[in-house]
């Protein structure tokens, strides 16, 4: 007798729905974002998979069409962690199939232009760090994972780096050094323990420690024995000046610049001209928690 074929995991959902959203107060400065959001859908529609019986299912285009909905909904401008948690709940209130939501989210980084130094009231250019949020909740809602982050951060300095004391075999070529540029395009998602009075406050918050813990004090920086020693310093930094953040992750590629010298034609490296390269580069990331990670959202 052959075996019993079952559907084993499924889901189904919109991806890479895209929408902008305005708020223009009376005489008040515009507000302006831009997102990129994906929806996954976990629900009770075997039937659809094993009999072509489709009455169990949202269709993809009510999903798509349910952003742009929410989003006129709100008449006031909100966090992308918010947002999400508005769109998972209403998939979750409204279809009685649906079992769990996974609303992810990219914001375009649209900042304010200033012009003679004053902000713009209606003014905006792209910056390169996408803040992102991922927000998951079943359908007893007894939790809310939001996860928060970005990507596309690219941070460098120009010394107090080094590296030293690595494991040596035949194949190893690398110099020892303790004077070398460090750059890397920084991608961060942290989790929380508890919700947060504000979101983009907090945000904020954990993007300014990670840039000042990378960078050290402005005039005398901080010395980086590794990319990994640095990335735990930003980390930890982190969980301990924010306490709503239960865990943290970085991924901190190494973006290598290396010395050009050329002394034949009179160019001798003097810590002064390098090489650009974007690959290969040195692949380090890691993920710290607080030993109790129980959510309280």
């Amino acid at each position: 007798m052959p075996d019993e074929i079952v559907v084993k995991e499924q889901c189904h959902g919109k991806a890479r729905v895209r929408v902008a959203r305005v708020w223009r107060g009376d005489g008040k400065d515009h507000e302006f974002v831009e997102w990129t959001i994906s929806i996954i859908l976990s629900s009770d529609c075997i039937p659809a998979y094993s009999a072509g019986d489709n009455s169990s299912i949202v269709a993809t285009d009510s999903i798509k069409n349910t952003v742009y909905a929410l989003a006129k909904l709100c008449h006031q401008p909100v966090s992308i962690e918010t947002f999400g948690i508005k769109l998972a709940s209403h998939f979750l209130d409204t279809y009685k199939e649906v079992t769990g939501a996974c609303v992810s989210l990219v914001q375009n980084n649209w900042e304010r232009v200033s012009i003679d130094g004053i902000p713009h009231q209606h003014g905006f250019k792209l910056g390169s760090q996408k803040r992102t949020a991922e927000i998951t909740i079943s359908r007893d809602k007894s939790s809310v994972d939001v996860v928060s982050g970005f990507t596309d951060l690219s941070l460098l300095k120009t010394t107090k780096s080094g590296f030293e004391g690595f494991i040596r075999d035949k194949f190893t070529l690398l110099p020892e050094v303790r004077e070398r540029l460090l750059a890397s395009t920084v991608t961060a998602k942290w989790r929380y323990a508890r919700k947060p009075s504000c979101y983009t406050g907090t945000y904020d918050k954990v993007t300014r420690t990670l840039f000042e813990t990378f960078f050290g004090p402005s005039k005398s920086g901080v010395y980086s024995p590794s990319v990994q020693n640095t990335l735990y310093l930003m980390a930890q930094e982190v969980l301990r000046s924010v306490p709503e953040v239960s865990s943290i992750e970085l991924n901190m590629p190494n973006l290598h610049f290396l010395p050009v010298n050329m002394p034949t034609v009179g160019v001798k490296f003097d810590h002064d001209v390098y090489l650009p390269t974007s690959e290969p580069h040195g692949s380090i990331q890691a993920c710290l928690a607080r030993k109790t990670l129980t959510s309280k959202l």
